[in-house]
């Protein structure tokens, strides 16, 4: 008996990863289906049902999300992950949205660089709550230049927000002189909505421009955690803050995902709730 309730645990973990791998790769419809084969086996695995709740509302089945969302309560009626993204799905509609393309996550790698050439900024004038509650930390921004205002839109062309000056008037000018720049969602709540933007390239007439010049505070270390950078902490001295902020645990992987690294499969935890808190 003990074997079997082993045997159980096994396929139970490596569905979990597989989904979380599917996810991870915005392999959605893939994720759904191994999702529902989990719940066939474990049909009281609140993971597994915040996880297709998930894959839900990334393939635009928001009625469907909603019921799984609504399951977790069932289950867990102090779920807080269900709550909020029940909370999200109530600003939008119940009939199925085709979605277009693949939703672009950014990696918080391509954000790794000099001093001065990357920054976190705040949005203000925010779009509606309609187009804020599809979107999620991680993903692409296309940043614009609308007169002497930098805009954030969405890959569909969806407007987030302006880049809170001074930074945008400073990024605007820059990118009408040549610079490029890319950008992700660092974090989105009801308290607002923080962007992550990169310098890609330099125009030659732009050199000795920092697009972020160093705050002149003595001892200012900017700290990315190292769960963020998945292992890359060596190199966190390399971005540069523009506020003194702290970017929290798993900001930039979607909603309830996390991959353990190091830890051989048959060891691996299972997957926590804690990993689909909404960020």
């Amino acid at each position: 008996m003990p074997d079997r309730e082993e045997d159980k645990a096994k396929i139970r973990r490596r569905a979990s990863q597989e989904a979380i791998a599917l996810a991870m790769q915005n392999r959605w419809q893939e994720a759904v289906a191994v999702n529902q084969s989990i719940i066939e086996l474990f049909p009281t695995d609140v993971d597994a049902y915040n996880r297709l709740g998930r894959a839900y509302m990334e393939l635009g089945e928001y009625a469907k999300a909603k019921q799984a969302y609504a399951k977790v309560l069932e289950l867990d009626p102090n779920n807080s992950i269900a709550h909020k993204n029940l909370q999200r799905l109530s600003l939008l509609p119940d009939t199925k949205v085709e979605v277009k393309e693949e939703r672009h996550e950014v990696s918080p790698g391509l954000f790794i660089s000099e001093m001065g050439k990357t920054g976190i900024v705040g949005l203000r004038e925010l779009g509606t709550k309609e187009v804020l509650a599809k979107m999620a930390p991680g993903d692409q921004v296309i940043l614009k230049v609308k007169g002497q205002q930098l805009i954030a839109e969405n890959e569909h062309g969806e407007y987030l927000g302006l880049v809170e000056p001074p930074h945008g008037l400073r990024l605007a000018r820059l990118m009408m002189g040549g610079n490029r720049y890319a950008g992700a969602i660092v974090s989105i709540d009801t308290h607002g909505v923080k962007v992550m933007i990169r310098e890609t390239y330099q125009h030659p007439s732009q050199v000795g421009r920092p697009s972020f010049p160093v705050k002149a505070m003595e001892g200012f270390q900017p700290h990315v955690k190292e769960s963020l950078l998945r292992g890359e902490a060596e190199e966190e001295e390399g971005i540069e803050e523009v506020e003194p902020m702290e970017i929290e645990e798993g900001e930039l992987l979607p909603d309830g995902f996390s991959i353990f690294e190091g830890v051989p499969p048959e060891e691996e935890p299972l997957i926590d709730e804690s990993f689909f808190e909404e960020q």
